[in-house]
């Protein structure tokens, strides 16, 4: 499907605009940048670079959308020519995927055209408010299951057919071992896993008759679910006995059982007692059932036995808070062979958009290799890690603190030059390395579920100027 017309009505209006009032080519930078994680994190991930890139590399407008725009009666044949010989011609620069980031910085900036920057607003969010969020949630859960497996397992319960696609994506950046989304372990190289349903266990004239029929059929992936009828009193005994008589003659110690319904800390207790009882050691517990990080980690306190964990609805749709919040903001345009910035200003403070083409760039201890915090700088600024760097919160300006023995890294890599593609995305399986890796980096404390430490992004001083200097010009 072409996704060109994907975008908000006002997109195309002011682009339009844009056109008839002659500054269609000024050239213009947004920024995309979000204000605060979902769930209170201290932390984000980054996600969906690799479909942005695909949407960029192939906008087009169809004779069919140039038709339908034009039976609207509000644009002009001038703007719908143009639309007809469209090329993208916009320099666009990304963070990667899987990199750990913070609010107010910009993870997606776009130069260019401004009819063009502009009317890519809404697939720029879309594409990455999604897959952070749905990255971000999962890595919270795979990090609460301490070690412990978690398979994303909510397809069905996604909102829409892209989201379970791009989500299982995404829950794999974060972490997760394996989908139960088919399509995506053939889109993606994901682990496709699942066993049986409820309804394989009712289709038969009894559990034991299910489940032997299933070890039958696959008796080297024979994970039994035990608890359509009752758990203790049928499911596992009957899991027992199909194990002893289907595997066990065939020397087959690795299968499991999967319970999805109850008290999961009592009944995997008792589970692994009687699996162990019977000599099953080697036997799995997987438990799913509407869980989600705060359950997973309360659980595993409780001393719940589980070896995977199956995490669907509440993963897949971030559903404790399942909005991203991404905002895409001009922050400068090009005039008389400068760059001008430019500032949106708001009642409510956190809604004042930091000016001016930027850098992001991270600081790390060179002593022990964590980030100790990001700085906003202009495009044209480098900070010299060889010598000691003075950061200080843009907010409160009294906080400050130089760092010293640090290495500066810039985040942002360039994606896009001149409207063509210039960035190779790595595999699936390095980004989820990668983002694992990088997440190491940043402190314990950021990474908590209650009160997170807040890691600092600052502004350059050159930075800090410029914003407060178009501040106090709009108030005099």
């Amino acid at each position: 499907m072409n996704y060109t017309m994907l975008t908000d009505f006002y997109e195309i209006t002011m682009a339009n605009g844009y056109l008839k009032c002659g500054i269609g080519d000024r050239i213009a930078y947004f920024d995309m940048y979000f204000r605060q994680a979902p769930d209170g994190a201290g932390y984000a991930i980054m996600a969906g670079v690799e479909q942005l890139i695909e949407y960029l590399s192939n906008l087009r407008f169809s004779k069919d959308d140039i038709d339908f725009l034009r039976e609207k009666n509000m644009f002009c044949e001038e703007f719908l020519d143009y639309l007809e010989n469209f090329e993208f011609k916009c320099d666009v620069w990304a963070i990667p995927e899987g990199t750990p980031i913070f609010p107010n910085e910009p993870i997606v900036t776009v130069r260019g055209p401004i009819i063009q920057a502009q009317f890519v607003e809404t697939m720029v969010l879309l594409t990455i408010n999604h897959q952070s969020l749905i990255a971000t949630k999962s890595n919270r859960i795979v990090r609460a299951a301490g070690g412990i497996p978690v398979m994303e397992f909510g397809s069905r319960r996604a909102q829409g057919y892209d989201a379970a696609i791009y989500g299982a994506r995404a829950a794999y950046i974060g972490g997760v071992a394996g989908t139960a989304c088919t399509i995506s372990d053939r889109m993606f190289g994901i682990p496709a896993l699942g066993t049986m349903a409820h309804s394989w266990v009712q289709s038969f004239d009894s559990e034991y008759e299910a489940f032997r029929a299933y070890a039958e059929c696959y008796p080297e992936n024979c994970t039994l679910l035990v608890d359509t009828y009752n758990v203790l009193k049928s499911g596992i005994p009957n899991a027992i006995r199909v194990f002893n008589e289907v595997l066990k003659p065939k020397g087959i110690k690795k299968c499991g059982i999967r319970i999805d319904s109850g008290d999961i800390t009592y009944l995997s207790k008792k589970a692994r007692k009687m699996l162990d009882d019977a000599g099953w050691t080697e036997a799995a517990v997987c438990a799913s059932n509407s869980l989600d990080e705060y359950i997973i980690r309360d659980i595993l306190q409780q001393g719940a036995k589980i070896d995977s964990f199956g995490v669907g609805e509440r993963l897949i749709t971030s559903k404790s808070e399942p909005v991203f919040g991404g905002v895409y903001k001009l922050v400068a345009v090009e005039h008389d062979g400068g760059i001008v910035p430019k500032i949106k200003i708001s009642e409510n403070v956190q809604k004042i958009t930091n000016p001016y083409f930027k850098k992001v760039i991270r600081l790390y201890s060179r002593e022990t290799g964590m980030a100790i915090a990001d700085v906003l700088t202009a495009y044209d600024e480098v900070i010299d890690d060889t010598k000691p760097y003075e950061i200080f919160s843009p907010e409160h300006t009294w906080k400050r603190k130089t760092v010293t023995d640090f290495k500066a890294v810039e985040l942002q890599v360039p994606i896009f030059e001149g409207g063509k593609p210039v960035y190779k995305s790595p595999t699936l399986d390095e980004i989820k390395k990668y983002a694992a890796d990088e997440l190491e980096l940043i402190w314990d404390e950021v990474k908590r579920f209650e009160n997170p430490h807040t890691y600092y992004v600052d502004l350059s001083r050159k930075l800090w100027d410029i914003r407060y200097d178009l501040l106090n010009s709009y108030n005099t």
